[in-house]
């Protein structure tokens, strides 16, 4: 289903109580959304402590008190992300905790901070428990990296591009300064409105400068890429690290997209367009190209991942090809073959053929016990009278319904277990006859996992392996877990291009438990 698509069935089915709350560290989900599926319109990934971070200091003459609180006690940046940080650690899942990953992160960075443009400045760095593949930094030197990127990323060198690329935000007060333009947009369009009450032209005016603030970011974007592609050379490590890294992401980009019709599907769309950025990059790195050495450190950077978590948060559930488990909830259920299963931020949701999505959420059951009534509560917009039915899925009390939206129809069934309720959302174009079905499919799939099924489930894990004689790409590949697609997720961590072979004794990544 297209992203567009999807935005028009935004708010029009659900509108979810403030007060009805999930449980997301231990169990599957946080604070609920204004809309039962404003995730499933944001399928897109993402663009570009302390015992939760750990500080890469300046190199600076010896002081009397050498600390990163006294280092940035009268730095007003810093308070700047210190406020934020709280928030980026609950959105993110926290920390990830791993000796041996912030060991092979800080000596990269540690690395690029002796080749800073400004060496006073001192950078805190958060390794976050997200699968997603992300990382930005905020005013101040607080840099983010998430797991996800560090298990996509080939080598020691891309890792250097990242970080050198969010180290040049933070120089170049890129987070200071588009705060000062959204301020100034956000006044001038205040005014404006108020000079012009109710005409048309006050949107336009508002969306010419949403694009103005837009290409503003793309800018920093590319000067970012300048300065870090720049640092990556005098740090030693190779150029053109960020143009291959660049590829990478637009190829897992590919392959999370590849089952959707929406071909725009990018998680770099608030970036510079992908292949123009790939292309500067490289054009950049070979002013370098001859400049000291270019290390790839790609033996300690495979040593330092070996054993990565991948996927999903254990807290969280795990997704296994068409199958979601969550073993502290001690639920399961299955979508049908055809469809694509992904964990965002508070909600599984699936997307499948003939522009059909399904999304699992949950909320407290705080003393409901008619799940009729709950039904009819008001969360769901345009359901249809008469069509709510009590019924059981698999010894659980639950009820189903049917709501209609714009051009949309759902399925929407509500489980009931212990204090949980349970919601499966299944949505379809209007005429399409396949709601239905699917949402039958997945409602019977609905069960509680036995203590067997619990004790099996483990999380999966980067691994690494070295090829031995005989090994292809194919037979490799064959032993990837977590996914339906092993040869083409293969092919993407460890950005191999189709046709091309393997040679023994060559190492690579492989998703394992």
């Amino acid at each position: 289903m297209s992203r567009d698509a999807f935005q028009d069935a935004t708010g029009m089915v659900n509108k979810v109580s403030r007060g009805h709350t999930h449980f997301r560290r231990n169990r599957l989900l946080s604070g609920m959304q204004p809309s039962v599926f404003a995730l499933i319109a944001a399928l897109a990934l993402s663009s570009c402590q302390t015992n939760d971070t750990f500080f890469i200091l300046p190199e600076t003459p010896a002081v009397s008190e050498q600390t990163v609180d006294a280092l940035t006690r009268n730095d007003p940046n810093a308070a700047m992300g210190a406020r934020e940080h709280p928030r980026i650690l609950e959105t993110y899942g926290g920390q990830y905790r791993d000796p041996q990953v912030e060991k092979l992160v800080a000596r990269v960075a540690g690395a690029l901070t002796a080749v800073s443009e400004n060496p006073r400045q001192t950078y805190r760095i958060t390794i976050l428990n997200s699968p997603s593949i992300n990382a930005f930094a905020l005013p101040g030197g607080y840099l983010y990296v998430t797991r996800g990127l560090l298990a996509l990323a080939t080598d020691a060198s891309e890792i250097a591009a990242v970080l050198s690329h969010e180290m040049a935000h933070v120089t170049a007060n890129h987070g200071i300064e588009r705060q000062r333009r959204e301020e100034a947009e956000a006044i001038s369009n205040e005014v404006i409105s108020e000079v012009l009450p109710g005409n048309p032209e006050v949107d336009q005016i508002a969306a010419r400068g949403k694009m103005r603030l837009a290409a503003f970011s793309r800018q920093q974007e590319l000067e970012a890429d300048a300065i870090g592609i720049r640092m990556l050379a005098e740090a030693g490590y190779d150029p053109y690290a960020a143009s291959r890294f660049l590829r990478s992401m637009a190829a897992y980009a590919q392959y999370e997209t590849a089952s959707a019709e929406d071909g725009s599907l990018d998680f770099l769309s608030s970036h510079p367009n992908t292949p123009r950025r790939i292309e500067l990059a490289a054009q950049q790195a070979s002013l370098y190209a001859n400049v000291g050495s270019s290390e790839i450190g790609r033996d300690y950077f495979l040593s330092g991942i070996d054993g990565l978590l991948y996927g999903s948060n254990p807290d969280q559930g795990y997704i296994r090809d068409r199958d979601f488990y969550h073993p502290k909830l001690q639920i399961a259920f299955q979508v049908p073959p055809g469809f694509s299963m992904s964990d965002k931020a508070n909600a599984v949701v699936a997307t499948g053929p003939g522009d059909v999505a399904i999304r699992f959420d949950g909320v407290k059951a705080n003393g409901r016990r008619d799940l009729a009534d709950y039904m009819r509560s008001g969360w769901v917009t345009g359901l249809v009278d008469g069509s709510v039915e009590t019924t059981t899925v698999n010894g659980m009390p639950a009820a189903t319904a049917t709501a209609i939206a714009g051009e949309w129809i759902f399925d929407v069934t509500v489980i009931r277990d212990g204090a949980e309720i349970y919601r499966l959302l299944t949505a379809a174009p209007r005429g399409s006859g396949t709601v239905q079905n699917v949402a039958a499919s997945v409602r019977s799939s609905f069960h509680k996992l036995s203590p067997s099924e619990v004790a099996n489930l483990k999380p999966l894990r980067i691994r690494i392996v070295t090829v031995q004689p005989g090994d292809t790409v194919a037979s490799i590949a064959a032993q990837m877990m977590g996914t339906n697609r092993k040869l083409a997720l293969f092919q993407v961590l460890n950005a191999i291009t189709p046709g091309a072979t393997l040679s023994v004794g060559d190492k690579v990544k492989i998703v394992s438990q």
